[in-house]
């Protein structure tokens, strides 16, 4: 993905998808040991596909409770936060049972529920973070059975937790890339192919990327059946039909990450009055849209 010269490379599969980190100089067995660590940990406490994780427990509580998260989760939950208001709540981690009803659930069956169903749950009020979840510190308050999905941001915000990792090692020139969410570190930039949104062996420009984090998010990475796809307005829990591809560069993986996803339902002009970030957008009628600042270049005319 990169055009960095480096001198290793360590692949590994998690969180459902391919990693590669780039270095330097080679990564230590304990270090790779410790980054295979930091993931798994976070896996056991935000993946909502994982029976034994802290988000399913809370999914089962049909009373609601009081659960303790680690400390990673203020500046992931504070972000997600920022987001719901920008967004005027589209952007919501209570997304999840949205999610599964459209059959993106734990066992992927990719099979919407019964109109019943669905109609059964939505009388009962959609949930809202602001208004469902109470936060107390690394604490958080529920009082039903609510399914948190952190899909918008959490994969850009481990790979910002492993770039930590990698720089409190001494590495400093590094590029961390988890599937379309990507981080750089060095003095020589590092390019990185945009997509296609529709053509995964066709790229429809390039960005040059460096100390900073590049993040994708489309409608067809993740789709099934006609028009179901994992990009949700948590307001109606309906797939979006406007957008099809973002790409954000920003000074942290998460944030771009976010934004990606924020850029699905609110105009750029509206979330940088809070945010400062670069990006290209691509609508379902093929027009592209790209910021004047962004570091790179598209093969077609915007």
């Amino acid at each position: 993905m990169s055009n960095a010269e480096t001198a290793s490379r360590f692949g590994f599969d998690a969180i459902g998808t391919h990693w590669q980190i780039e270095t330097d100089e080679p990564l230590s067995q304990d270090l790779r040991r410790l980054i295979l660590d930091r993931i798994e940990r976070f896996d056991a406490t935000y993946s909502r596909f994982r029976p034994d994780s802290l988000v399913s427990r809370i999914a089962a509580a049909t009373d609601g409770g009081r659960f303790a998260f680690p400390d990673d989760s203020l500046a992931l939950f504070g972000l997600y936060e920022r987001l719901h208001a920008v967004t005027d709540g589209a952007v919501d981690p209570l997304v999840g049972r949205e999610l599964e009803l459209l059959g993106y659930d734990a066992t992927y069956t990719l099979r919407p529920a019964p109109d019943a169903v669905r109609a059964a749950e939505h009388a009962r009020g959609r949930p809202i973070w602001a208004a469902d979840i109470s936060r107390d510190g690394r604490r958080v308050i529920t009082r039903r059975a609510l399914v948190i999905d952190v899909g918008a941001v959490g994969k850009g915000y481990l790979v910002d937790l492993v770039s930590d990792q990698l720089r409190a090692a001494g590495h400093t020139d590094f590029v961390v890339d988890a599937s379309g969410d990507l981080r750089h570190s060095g003095p020589r930039a590092t390019r990185v192919g945009l997509e296609h949104p529709f053509g995964r062996r066709q790229v429809i420009g390039v960005a040059e990327v460096r100390d900073q984090a590049l993040c994708a998010s489309g409608v067809s990475s993740r789709s099934w059946g006609d028009g179901l796809h994992h990009v949700l307005d948590a307001r109606t829990g309906v797939p979006v039909d406007q957008v099809v591809a973002t790409w954000v560069v920003a000074q942290e993986a998460a944030l771009a990450d976010g934004l990606a996803t924020a850029l699905f339902f609110t105009e750029p002009q509206r979330l940088a009055e809070s945010f400062d970030f670069t990006y290209v957008r691509v609508r379902s009628d093929g027009r592209a849209e790209l910021s004047p600042d962004f570091p790179g270049e598209l093969f077609t005319r915007p």
